[in-house]
């Protein structure tokens, strides 16, 4: 295990000194090169940040007026009836839509409950296996301009739902409830 931990603390410093130095080698310009490519992303940062003004505005509209809460409440009895923590449910329902609001939130289950509990291993197991789906198709549509997105959203949710579902039965199975 002392390898490994070598190896990850001296990896991405040897990526990061090697690229400059092969590119360097290969007589390739590095800085015109990354200053291109920095002036290739400007138009592209435009273009999506309206769409990402946009989420950004709808995920605090979600939880700011209370929605967040009502469905929470709405979906109470199936969570008690699957034995489904009940303090993991905000995050499934942020995570598909916040990055920064599920990360929050894993810190605040980290700090009522302590890290080693199973209710935040659960929580960073669903954030690891699962992803923002919503900013992510927000994004990445908006860039190349694909307005038709329902099926990709609802290939994503799936995909978000399954992770979830599967993170619960792994730290269940792993931890125990």
């Amino acid at each position: 295990m002392d390898w490994m931990m070598a190896v990850s603390e001296w990896l991405l410093p040897a990526l990061l000194a090697f690229i400059p130095l092969y590119a360097a080698f290969r007589k390739v310009p590095v800085y015109e090169s990354f200053v291109d490519g920095a002036k290739d992303g400007f138009p592209t940062a435009i273009q999506i940040i309206p769409h990402l003004v946009g989420m950004m505005v709808a995920v605090s509209v979600f939880r700011e007026t209370g929605a967040l809460q009502f469905y929470l409440g709405l979906l109470k009895p199936l969570w008690s009836v699957v034995h489904f923590p009940e303090e993991a449910v905000p995050l499934a329902l942020l995570r598909p839509i916040s990055g920064a609001g599920s990360l929050a939130y894993i810190e605040s289950l980290f700090r009522t409950y302590g890290p080693d509990s199973f209710i935040s291993r659960l929580g960073a197991t669903m954030q690891g296996s699962t992803d923002t789906t919503l900013y992510v198709l927000t994004v990445y549509f908006g860039a190349v301009g694909i307005r038709n997105s329902l099926y990709a959203i609802k290939v994503g949710l799936m995909a978000d739902l399954a992770g979830m579902l599967a993170s619960w039965l792994v730290v269940t199975w792993v931890f125990g409830s």
